[in-house]
């Protein structure tokens, strides 16, 4: 048993170390930082999607940011676009599932707002239809995927692609980078001498 949970902490190490030595993946972690704070100086928000785990991690990120990660300090514009469950319900019942993000987006997104949808796969239709959405809106997508980026790498104008296929592996990925561009948002925001 314990040579089993050796093995899964070292398939998670293993990923998070691919992504240590991706230098072109540090740069992009750095860029898109700068990014999110270039949007929030410019009173933009972000706007986080995702489904099941990825939905519970992008509430996760929104909340960061909402709230705060180290720093005491103001909230930022963040929100994950599930939790109005009366709304998500309504509109998957009355339309569909895969519009319901879509739908949002068309409704409260802006020119230069932002959109991180998370789907491991990278095939998930209503992540899809809203960076669709948030397209024609103007906004800047990021999607974060597994390896091979899935259908969503066409619509991400920024791509976090985890050098993966298994879902938690990806999962834990995620989090890990969302929690540093989190960071890296809220102390060059807050402290702009940093």
């Amino acid at each position: 048993m314990n040579e089993q949970i050796k093995q899964i902490i070292s398939d998670s190490i293993a990923v998070k170390q691919q992504l240590l030595g991706d230098e072109a993946m540090l740069t992009k972690i750095n860029d898109i930082s700068n990014l999110i704070v270039d949007a929030f100086r410019a009173e933009k928000k972000i706007l986080f999607c995702g489904n099941g785990g990825s939905a519970a991690d992008a509430q996760h990120l929104a909340a960061e940011l909402s709230g705060r990660f180290y720093l005491d300090r103001d909230a930022l514009p963040a929100e994950a676009l599930h939790v109005n469950t009366s709304y998500l319900t309504a509109i998957a019942n009355d339309y569909s599932f895969e519009v319901a993000y879509a739908r949002y987006i068309k409704g409260v997104g802006h020119a230069g707002d932002i959109l991180v949808g998370l789907s491991t796969s990278g095939n998930s239709t209503n992540i899809i239809e809203a960076f669709k959405a948030a397209k024609e809106k103007g906004m800047i997508t990021i999607g974060f995927t597994g390896a091979s980026g899935g259908k969503l790498k066409e619509w991400s104008d920024h791509l976090f692609n985890v050098p993966s296929t298994v879902t938690p592996r990806i999962q834990e990925s995620h989090i890990m980078l969302g929690h540093i561009i989190c960071q890296l948002v809220e102390e060059r925001y807050f402290n702009p001498k940093n």
